[in-house]
C-alpha cells in the first residue's frame, strides 16, 4: 500500500458519485428501448420489426456496459474506504494520478495494464 496520494479523495468520490448518477438516470430513461418487442405483424411491417428487434438489441447491449461500468465505480469506492485507492492489483505501487483523474475506476498501473 503507497503512503503518499497524490488524488484528492473528495474529488474522487464526487466523480464517482456523479457518474453513478448518470448512468443510473440513461438508464432509467432508456428502459423502455430495452423492452420486448412486439409480434404483431399488422401494426408493424417485417422491416420495421427488424429495425426495432436491433434498436432493442443495441439497448439491451449498452444497458450490459452501463451495468459493468456500475461495478467498476462500486469496486473504486470500496477501494478509498479500504484506503488501497490508487494501489495498482497487480504490483502495489502507485497508479499514476493523471490515469487515475482520467478514469478514477483504473485498478493497474501502466506496466501491468499492458
Amino acid at each position: 500500500m503507497t503512503t503518499h496520494r497524490n488524488y484528492d479523495p473528495k474529488k474522487i468520490k464526487a466523480t464517482l458519485a456523479a457518474e453513478r448518477a448518470d448512468l443510473l438516470d440513461t438508464s432509467a430513461a432508456a428502459a423502455a428501448d430495452r423492452q420486448p418487442v412486439e409480434l404483431d405483424q399488422q401494426s408493424v411491417g417485417r422491416l420495421s420489426r427488424m429495425d426495432a428487434l436491433q434498436a432493442q438489441a443495441m439497448a439491451q447491449a449498452l444497458e450490459v456496459r452501463r451495468q459493468e461500468r456500475l461495478q467498476r465505480i462500486d469496486a473504486a469506492e470500496k477501494r478509498l474506504q479500504l484506503d488501497t485507492f490508487g494501489d495498482c492489483v497487480v504490483c502495489g505501487t502507485e497508479i499514476a494520478p493523471k490515469r487515475l483523474e482520467f478514469d478514477p475506476t483504473v485498478t493497474r498501473c501502466v506496466d501491468c495494464a499492458e
